[in-house]
């Protein structure tokens, strides 16, 4: 009986993906964490050296962040229009209540998504593409998306110039005493 309650509880604090909750992060996971934002290619060896683990410490941290979904990839930052991408937008969307799941699946599926967001206020879904140009952006707006059941309604807003914030420097964006 007891097992069975321990098993119980264990289903119940487990989030939407079927895992249990990631475990509370201390200083040296923060560290971690910001390192690999930086640089996602640091070495084991570079991150204990900078967090002061041994190596081994370091590695297992790394996995159980990994493990517990607080790391869910390593990626690279892109110039978009470097990469042949010259036209970004935001685009919200409001949609059909209750289909979220739907509009989120189908919204994967389309080239040049980078972001999806279930927001709250006078639309219920942003979502950031890269295009090629904006014919390109275009054609995704009138022709895929709008062509979306689900989607009621768009509104497209261009980004002239982005600035990606360095992870390096939380303390500039986190707030404190002089915000």
């Amino acid at each position: 009986m007891a097992e069975r309650r321990g098993q119980v509880a264990a289903e119940q604090m487990a989030d939407e993906g079927g895992r249990p909750p990631a475990r509370p992060l201390d200083a040296i996971d923060r560290d971690i964490l910001r390192i690999l934002q930086q640089d996602g290619r640091a070495s084991i060896r570079s991150v204990s050296d900078r967090v002061h683990v041994s190596r081994a410490n370091a590695y297992a941290r790394i996995n159980r962040l990994i493990d517990d979904g607080v790391i869910r990839g390593f990626s690279a930052r892109v110039d978009h229009e470097r990469a042949g991408q010259g036209s970004s937008a935001y685009i919200t969307l409001k949609i059909v209540q209750n289909s979220w799941r739907t509009v989120r699946k189908q919204l994967t599926e389309l080239p040049g998504t980078a972001h999806i967001a279930l927001v709250s206020g006078d639309f219920d879904v942003l979502l950031l593409v890269h295009s090629a140009d904006n014919r390109a952006l275009r054609e995704l707006v009138l022709t895929k998306i709008q062509a979306i059941p689900e989607v009621l309604s768009t509104r497209t807003l261009l980004v002239f110039e982005e600035t990606d914030l360095d992870p390096a420097k939380p303390s500039d964006r986190a707030g404190g005493p002089d915000d």
